[in-house]
C-alpha cells in the first residue's frame, strides 16, 4: 500500500519518536521565526485564537492589531513592497477572510510577496455552514499565486516553507494558508523547519535563453528609434543596477509603467517620464515611433498601451523580458520572448553588448533623441500656481523638491493625487513609490505608510491621499497611535472624488453623479481625537512650511488637509478607446504628436 503524504518513512518516524509534540499554533509561530518573520498585521477571531495563544507566549514576532482585515493585508503589502520581504498577515475565518480578500487581489495585481494566514472551522465542520465558515480557498483562488488548505497537522511546517518559497520566486505574488482550527490546536513531533523545499511542479525560469538574448542584442544594435520600457518586475528582480547600466551604455531612452517608477533615476536625461494613460507627451509619442521597443518586467496593459490596434498599426519590434511566461504576448505580440529572471537576463544582455563588435548608428540615435527634446518640450506637465488657490501639483512638486537626497518613502491612495505624485515627485531610487497600480485600490494609502513605516522606521514616509480614499481605511489612524507609526499624511482635498469627477467632465457632459464630497469631516479635529497632528492649509504661501514643519516632528503622525482647487484635472490624459499618441492635454496644447 502507498504511503500518504503525511505519513513518516521509517527512519523520519524514529526522529520524530524522540522530538517534543508541539500544538500546531506553536509549530506555525516557530515556522515564521524560522523565515525571519519580524512583523504579523492581523485581527483576532475564534478560528485563530490558538494562534493568538502562541503569538501571546512569546517576544520575537511583533503583532500588530489593526482596525479592519483589508488593512492588515494592505500593511504587510506596504512592507513587503519597501523593503522586499514577504509581508505576513493573520485573519479569522469567515468575514475576517473575506474582507482580506481586496487585500490579497491588490498584492496579486502588482506582484508583491505576502503570505496570508487565515483561520477556518475544524475540519469536520467543513463544508456544513458552520458558523463564520467560507470556502477561502475557493474565493481567493482567482487572486492569489497559490492557497492552501492545511488538514493535517503534520504538514503545516512544510506547507509554511512552501508558501513562504512560493510567494518569493518566480513572478512574486501572496499565497493563502487556510488553517482549519482544530489543525492548531492539534499536536506532532517538531523535527525543525525545513531547510529547503522542492516542488516538482513549481520551477519558475531564472535565466534568459542565450539565442534569444543574442537575437534581441542584433535587434537593439540595429535600432535607429530605440525605446527602453521598465515595469515594475525590475524592481522585484532587484535589476535597477543592470538597468541604469545598460541605459549609460547604449544612450537609449528610457520610460517607466506607474511601477516602474524609481528604477531609473528620474532626474537623468535618458529617462523621460511615466508612459500611459496619464505619461508624459515624450513618453508616450518616443514609444509608439520606436522602431524596437525593449520591455523589461512591464505589461502591455490597457493604461499602458491604449487602443492596442492603434498600437500595433505601427511597425516596429517588441524585446519582451519577463519572469512570467504568461505575461508576454498576452496583448501585444512579442517578436523576441525571453522568459527569465530581469536581473539575470539583463547581466547577459549587457555582457553580450559589451563584447560585441559594433555598435548602434550614432547619426540615426541622436536624430531619435533631437526628436524626443521637441515632444520633451511641449512640457505636458505644466501647470501654473498663478492664484490664491492651492493647486495640488503644486503640493506635489514642493514636496518632491523639499525631499530630494532625502531618506523618504511616498505611498499613495488612488486617484488624481496618485496620478499627480506619479508625474511630479522625482523617484530616484526604487521601492520609494508604493501604491497600487493593478487593482487601482482605494483606501491603501494610510495602511501602506503603517507597513512601510514598520520596515523602514528611521526614513519619513508620507501617504499621499484625498479626502475620498483616506476615509475608507481612516480607523487605521487608531493603529499609528497604538504601535508609534509616526507618518505624515497629505491630503489633497478637493471636496470630490476627484478622478471619477474628471471623467464626468470630459465624458458625461459635467453631469458630477454623487461625486462632491457634500459630508466631509474636520479632518484636523478627526487626527488630534486619534492622539494626532493635525494642519489645515489653506494659502499656497503655507505650502511649504507645512510639509517641513509636518518632517521636523518625528515622533507623531501629521494629518495635513490641503484645500485643493476642485477644478484642476490631470493632463496629460488617454482617454478610453485611444491610441497613447492621441493625448488630452492642458487646454490651449495641441493634443497629438
Amino acid at each position: 500500500m502507498p504511503r500518504s503524504h503525511s505519513e513518516p518513512t521509517p527512519a523520519a518516524a524514529a526522529q520524530q519518536a524522540k522530538a517534543p509534540e508541539l500544538r500546531g499554533a506553536e509549530i506555525l509561530v516557530r515556522s515564521l521565526q524560522a523565515e525571519g518573520v519580524k512583523y504579523i498585521w492581523g485581527y483576532p477571531g475564534g478560528s485563530v485564537l490558538h494562534i493568538y495563544d502562541a503569538l501571546y507566549k512569546q517576544k520575537e514576532l511583533q503583532h500588530i492589531l489593526v482596525r479592519h482585515e483589508q488593512a492588515a493585508v494592505h500593511a504587510a503589502d506596504g512592507y513587503a513592497r519597501a523593503t522586499g520581504d514577504v509581508g505576513v498577515a493573520l485573519v479569522t475565518s469567515g468575514p475576517g477572510a473575506t474582507n482580506a480578500i481586496t487585500g490579497i487581489a491588490t498584492a496579486y495585481m502588482d506582484s508583491v510577496p505576502l503570505v496570508v494566514l487565515t483561520g477556518q472551522v475544524p475540519c469536520a465542520d467543513i463544508g456544513l455552514d458552520a458558523f463564520q465558515e467560507c470556502d477561502t480557498v475557493g474565493i481567493s483562488r482567482h487572486a492569489v499565486k497559490h492557497n492552501f488548505l492545511v488538514k493535517d497537522v503534520r504538514d503545516l511546517a512544510l506547507t509554511v516553507k512552501k508558501a513562504f518559497h512560493i510567494a518569493r520566486t518566480g513572478r512574486p505574488g501572496p499565497v493563502v494558508v487556510d488553517l482549519p482550527k482544530d489543525v492548531t490546536f492539534n499536536r506532532a513531533p517538531w523535527t525543525g523547519y525545513p531547510e529547503t523545499v522542492r516542488m516538482r511542479s513549481y520551477n519558475p525560469v531564472r535565466k534568459g535563453h542565450s539565442g534569444q538574448i543574442r537575437k534581441a542584442l542584433g535587434l537593439l544594435l540595429e535600432a535607429k528609434r530605440p525605446y527602453i520600457y521598465v515595469g515594475g518586475g525590475v524592481i522585484s528582480a532587484g535589476a535597477c543596477e543592470q538597468l541604469r547600466e545598460l541605459a549609460a551604455l547604449t544612450g537609449f531612452p528610457v520610460a517607466s509603467s506607474l511601477m516602474g517608477l524609481g528604477a531609473f533615476p528620474a532626474s537623468d536625461r535618458q529617462f523621460l517620464g511615466l508612459e500611459g494613460m496619464h505619461g508624459t507627451f515624450e513618453a508616450n509619442c518616443a514609444m509608439y515611433e520606436s522602431d524596437v521597443l525593449l520591455n523589461v518586467g512591464a505589461r502591455f496593459s490597457d493604461r499602458s498601451i491604449g487602443n492596442v490596434k492603434h498600437f500595433m498599426g505601427r511597425e516596429r519590434q517588441i524585446i519582451h523580458i519577463d519572469v512570467d511566461p504568461s505575461s508576454i504576448a498576452k496583448r501585444v505580440r512579442a517578436d523576441i520572448p525571453i522568459v527569465g529572471d530581469a536581473k539575470q537576463v539583463l547581466t547577459d544582455l549587457i555582457a553580450a553588448w559589451r563584447e560585441a563588435a559594433r555598435r548602434p548608428d550614432e547619426a540615426a540615435l541622436a536624430e531619435w533623441w533631437q526628436r524626443i527634446e521637441q515632444w520633451r518640450g511641449k512640457d505636458s506637465l505644466r501647470y501654473e500656481q498663478d492664484s490664491d488657490i492651492i493647486k495640488p501639483q503644486f503640493v506635489i512638486e514642493t514636496l518632491s523638491r523639499i525631499t530630494q537626497g532625502e531618506d523618504v518613502y511616498i505611498t499613495s491612495d488612488v486617484g488624481q493625487h496618485q496620478m499627480w505624485a506619479a508625474q511630479l515627485y522625482k523617484f530616484e531610487q526604487p521601492r520609494r513609490w508604493i501604491n497600487s497600480g493593478g487593482l487601482g485600490t482605494m483606501g491603501v494609502g494610510l495602511p501602506y505608510a503603517m507597513g512601510v513605516k514598520k520596515g523602514r522606521p528611521d526614513s519619513d514616509v508620507f501617504c499621499v491621499t484625498s479626502e475620498g480614499s483616506i476615509q475608507m481605511c481612516i480607523q487605521e489612524l487608531a493603529t499609528c497611535q497604538q504601535y508609534g507609526t509616526p507618518v505624515k499624511i497629505v491630503a489633497l482635498n478637493n471636496s470630490y472624488l476627484g478622478m471619477v469627477r474628471q471623467w464626468q467632465e470630459l465624458q458625461y457632459d459635467r453631469r458630477y453623479s454623487h461625486t462632491p464630497m457634500e459630508a466631509v469631516p474636520d479632518f484636523v479635529k478627526l487626527a488630534e481625537a486619534y492622539g494626532h497632528v493635525g494642519m489645515r492649509i489653506e494659502k499656497p504661501a503655507d505650502v511649504e512650511p507645512a510639509l517641513r514643519e509636518a518632517r521636523a516632528i518625528k515622533d507623531r503622525t501629521v494629518f495635513m488637509d490641503f484645500r485643493t482647487d476642485s477644478s484642476e484635472n490631470v493632463f496629460p490624459m488617454v482617454m478610453p478607446g485611444a491610441g497613447i499618441t492621441e493625448m488630452l492635454l492642458r487646454p490651449g496644447s495641441e493634443s497629438k504628436a
